[in-house]
C-alpha cells in the first residue's frame, strides 16, 4: 500500500496493492493496522454505497457538529473527487484539491473531518463506497453550492445532475461561522 499526501497533508490518497492474474485482481480495501501506519487511525462506524449516472454531482457535503471523516473509493466507473478546506481558522480555508478515483487503479482517499466533500461522475455509471467515522445525521447535514465562484472549481460540465438539496446550498461566504468547523 502506498500513501500519497496531497495539497492538504491531512487528506491522503491511498494506492492499495493489487494482486492480479488471468482471473482478475484482488485488493484489500481496508485493514486498520496498515492504515494507522500511514496516519489514518480512524474509527469507522458506518459504510455507505451510492450509484450514480454520468454527469451527476454529489456535494459539496459536510456535517456539523457530527463531523465525518471518510475513506472513499470507486468500485465501478470513474469520478472527479474534490475536497474543500472549511476549517475556519485554517491557513488553507476555502482552498480545494481534486483527484481521479476509478475502478482501474482502485485508489482511495481519506478525507478527515473539517473538509467538505463532493464528486462528479465521469463514466456512464459509478458505484461509490465510503466508510465514515461518524453516523449520518440528516438534521446536521450542511453543504456548499457546487459552483461557488470563490472556490473556482473546474467541473467537467456547467450543467451537472444535482439533487434539489445540493442545488440550494449557500456559497461558502454565506455560511455562518458557527456552521463551520474550527
Amino acid at each position: 500500500m502506498k500513501c500519497i499526501s496531497l495539497f492538504f497533508p491531512e487528506v491522503k490518497l491511498i494506492e492499495p496493492r493489487l494482486f492480479s492474474d488471468e482471473r482478475g485482481f484482488f485488493s484489500e480495501t481496508y485493514q486498520k493496522k496498515r492504515y494507522a501506519e500511514v496516519g489514518i487511525d480512524a474509527h469507522f462506524v458506518q459504510d455507505n454505497f451510492s450509484r450514480s449516472k454520468k454527469h451527476t454531482l454529489r456535494g459539496l457535503h459536510y456535517q456539523l457538529p457530527y463531523a465525518q471523516g471518510k475513506l472513499v473509493y470507486v468500485t465501478r466507473g470513474q469520478v472527479l473527487d474534490l475536497v474543500v478546506d472549511i476549517r475556519r481558522h485554517s491557513p488553507t480555508f476555502g482552498k480545494t484539491c481534486s483527484f481521479i478515483l476509478d475502478d482501474i487503479n482502485c485508489r482511495q482517499a481519506y478525507i478527515p473531518p473539517g473538509f467538505a466533500h463532493g464528486f462528479y461522475t465521469l463514466s456512464d455509471e459509478v458505484d461509490f463506497c465510503y466508510k465514515c467515522t461518524e453516523y449520518y445525521h440528516p438534521e446536521t447535514e450542511k453543504g456548499i453550492i457546487w459552483n461557488d465562484p470563490t472556490l473556482a472549481i473546474e467541473w467537467p460540465s456547467p450543467h451537472p445532475f444535482l439533487s434539489e438539496k445540493d442545488a440550494r446550498f449557500p456559497m461558502l461566504a454565506q455560511i455562518a461561522e458557527n456552521d463551520l468547523p474550527d
